[in-house]
């Protein structure tokens, strides 16, 4: 909780330093994803273990960080790519 929290503080404060400058901090933080770290793993337990009953793929994290590059007027923001896992039901 402590590095998660970390995470939030440092793209906010990076974001405020720097926002005269136009440039922008923003942050991704990925659940399990359905990569070689988890290719042992069985999927229907994976699928079970998260709240939208999805494993979250290198794909949807691709689309987040091409979303958060694109969006101009965002900055100091985490954007969640992990089915709701942040929110509490594990």
């Amino acid at each position: 909780m402590i590095t998660k929290g970390g995470l939030n503080a440092a793209t906010r404060s990076l974001a405020m330093e720097y926002t005269k400058e136009h440039i922008r901090f923003n942050a991704v933080a990925p659940g399990v994803v359905d990569s070689p770290l988890y290719a042992t793993a069985p999927k229907d337990s994976l699928k079970r273990s998260s709240p939208m009953g999805l494993i979250t793929t290198v794909e949807d994290i691709a689309s987040a960080v091409v979303y958060l590059t694109e969006a101009r007027q965002i900055t100091g923001e985490v954007l969640h790519v992990d089915s709701g896992a942040h929110v509490g039901k594990w």
